[in-house]
Formats: structure tokens, sequence, C-alpha cells
């Protein structure tokens, strides 16, 4: 290997490890290895990639779908959803931790980022749950595992990036996510409540009961989460609408249900644009440096020659298979998702591609994946959000003893796809269009 890229590499290593921002870290590890290989003539190489990168029409859903989410997360949704699921499971042992999990599937499928569940359980459930006695771990475990759901479930920011580099169907690929979120959901339902069965004191049942009537009577605080839930994802499922139309729809529907619920207000639209103007330029710079990275990498012969390798080995391509996942889950301790796609994904996307494996199989798996990196130490996303928002007795051990079991069900859940892949491609398969 050429001795500039050795340099680049090692560079780029030692930046991650001093701190310094992941997305110039890219950026300026492909402005160097630029300069070394090519000299200062080649920098409009940078340039170009940044200019299409920034530009392009696939990913203009992404700041639509961060909008929509915090919009939501500031229309009041979440207290009308915790009341519904406090009057339906709470008389149950482990119900607030069970519908906790559920409300982040349902926040998953309006929003498209894991912090928006994430930090909204931590202010409203976390606090509910341990008033009543719920072990610590058990509330822990549930909030950073249900939010890191949000983006197994469309619309899914990750995914839009996964399918802008692998160049799939992004409405297909959604649609592959929603049976295996569905899956992860169910997992960590049962697992809240055969861990409560077993252990009565993790999760006691509250005192306080409704009657029937009033049950029903909270019901209708579900209606416009499902009607927008389903605007977004019916609206890509039946071809009416691309992805980034749906992705507008749904910004104009969280404002709706703001408008509703008496949220409505300059202050509250002006923190969301500008929450979402600050995350999406920090994702649109990580995936423009990664973009810059890959693109010196390809041009010095790094890719073709990692390849060119695993295509040679002569082993079982199930064996490269499991090996990118593992590669995966190792980086997803310290690593932005979108940073992974970007930068490993014209690789290994390949690769995968000449074994003859799906490549939207392979996209869900990618971002199964990526939950248990958003839950695991040392970088894990959802365990600094959660720390955060938490109580100050709450510290950085509870919150990793708290994700043990939940990463376990998230490979489990990872293995099961593995082995059926249908439960990924099934409802992609019954789609009336592509896109």
């Amino acid at each position: 290997m050429d001795v500039g890229v050795v340099l680049v590499l090692f560079l780029f290593a030692l930046l991650l490890f001093i701190g310094f921002p992941v997305s110039f870290s890219l950026l300026t590890v492909s402005i160097i290895g630029t300069l070394i290989s090519w000299g200062p003539g080649a920098l409009y190489q940078i340039v170009s990639t940044t200019y299409s990168d920034s530009t392009s029409f696939i990913l203009l859903a992404v700041p639509l779908f961060i909008l929509m989410a915090n919009l939501l997360q500031r229309s009041g949704i979440a207290d009308d959803l915790y009341e519904v699921i406090y009057s339906w499971s709470g008389g149950l042992r482990g119900g607030l931790a069970m519908g906790t999990v559920i409300i982040c599937a349902l926040f998953g499928a309006m929003a498209g980022i894991s912090s928006v569940a994430t930090v909204t359980m931590g202010l409203i459930a976390l606090p509910a749950m341990l008033k009543r006695g719920y072990d610590r771990s058990l509330v822990l475990g549930s909030i950073m595992a249900g939010g890191a759901v949000g983006i197994l479930i469309p619309p899914s920011v990750i995914m839009i990036i996964y399918a802008s580099i692998a160049e799939v169907s992004i409405g297909r690929l959604f649609m592959a996510g929603v049976i295996p979120g569905l899956l992860m959901t169910l997992i960590f339902v049962l697992y809240i409540l055969i861990a409560c069965l077993i252990n009565p004191s993790k999760g006691p049942p509250i005192d306080e009961r409704l009657s029937f009537r009033e049950k029903l009577k909270t019901l209708r605080n579900v209606i416009w989460p499902i009607v927008l839930v389903l605007l977004v994802l019916g609206s890509i499922y039946q071809g009416v609408a691309t992805p980034t139309e749906a992705a507008g729809v749904g910004a104009c529907g969280a404002l709706m249900c703001m408008a509703l619920n008496g949220q409505l207000n300059r202050k509250a639209v002006f923190e969301a644009a500008l929450s979402t103007v600050r995350l999406n330029a920090m994702v649109l710079w990580i995936i423009i440096g990664a973009a810059c990275l890959t693109h010196y990498l390809a041009v010095v012969g790094v890719q073709d020659a990692v390849q060119e390798f695993f295509l040679g080995l002569g082993i079982s391509r199930w064996w490269i298979l499991i090996f990118t996942q593992i590669l995966f889950f190792f980086l997803g301790m310290i690593l932005e998702p979108a940073a992974i796609i970007t930068l490993f994904g014209p690789i290994f996307i390949p690769i995968i591609d000449q074994l003859g494996f799906d490549l939207i199989w392979f996209g869900v798996l990618f971002v199964i994946n990526m939950t248990m990196g958003y839950i695991t130490p040392p970088f894990g996303f959802n365990l600094f959000i959660l720390k955060g928002v938490a109580p100050p007795y709450i510290t950085m051990s509870d919150l990793y003893k708290s994700i043990v079991p939940f990463c376990i069900l998230q490979a489990l859940c990872l293995i099961t796809v593995i082995i059926w892949p249908e439960i990924a491609l099934w409802l992609p398969s019954t789609m009336h269009v592509g896109d």
C-alpha cells in the first residue's frame, strides 16, 4: 500500500482518537491525501464531490424528515401517547416499560431519527417509571433500545443515505424495514414481560385503575399519529408519492398535529427549524467528508484492492457477509452510521452484489446493526442522549449495564433476518411501484 494512503488512514484514526469531529476528520484527511498524491491542482475534486453530494435530490428527504421529527417532538403527541399506554397497560407488570418501547416504535414510524424518541421518553417515561418503583436497568434499557428502533422503522434517515450509496429504491428499502422493526419491538416487549413475570419487582403494576369507558376515551389520542403514519408510509407504499414528497407531507402533517394540540407558535416552530438546520448540517458534513475520503481511496486503488481480496478468498459467501456484520458492529461503537455507510458502502456493497445477495436485504441488516451501535459503549449516541436528560444520580455505569440484554436481543433480531431474508423482502415485493 502507498505510503501516502497509510499516512492518511493513520491520521484519520489519530484525529478520531483525540476527539476531533468526525465530519471534519474525514474532510481533513481527504484534503491532505489529495495534496500528497496529486498536489493542489487536484483539490477541485473535493469541491466537485462536495457540490454533487450537497445537491442530491435523494438526500433532500433528510432535512424534511428531521424537520418532521423536531416538530413532532414539540407537538405534545408524546404526552398523549403516554396517557394511552398508562391507561391500557399500566396495570400489567412491566406495562409502562412495554408501552414505552411501543411508543418509541410509533415515533420511529413518524420521525426517522432515534434521538427524538429517546429524548422524549427520557423526559416523560423515565421519571414516571422510576417513581413507581421500576427496576432502573429495565427503565433505562427500554428507553434507549426502544429509541434505537426508530432508525429501523421507516421513514429512516439512515436508510435514505444507504439507498443513495447503493442506488436502490428508497421506497422498497423503507418497506423492507417495517417487519424487522416490528419484530425487534415485539422481542423487546416479550423480554420485558418475561423479566417482570420472573421478577415482579422489576415492573410493579400501577395502583390507579380506569374504567373501560375512560380507557376508550384515551384512544382518541392515537388518531392523529396513526393518520400521520398512514399518510407518509401509505403514500410511499401505494406509489402516490416519492419518499422526498412524503417527507414534505409528513412535515406539514406534523405542523397540523402541533396546531390541533394547541402547541403551534412562533417560538416552537423556530426552535424546531433551528434544531433541524443544526442536525442536518452535521449529517450533511459527515456525508460530504466521507464521500471525499471514499473518492480518494477509490482513485488510489484501495477499494479495488479490498474487493479483489475478498472475492479471491474462495470461501463461502456467507462468511464474507458475517465478516461485514461484525465489522459494522465494531464500527458502530465509534462512528456515526452515516459515516460508516458512506465510507464503507462503496467498498462492500459491490462485493455483496457480486456475491448474489439482495442489496435491499443487506441494507436492512446494516440498519439493524446500527441499532446496536446506538446503544453500545463507548460512544453509543442514545447513551449520551439519555444521560443528558436523566436525573443526576443516573450514572454512565447504570446506562452501560442496562443495555446488555437489549443488545443481545438486537443481535438475535439480526441473526433472525439473516436466516430468513423473507422477513425483510416480503413487503417490498408486494409494492405497486419501485419508488
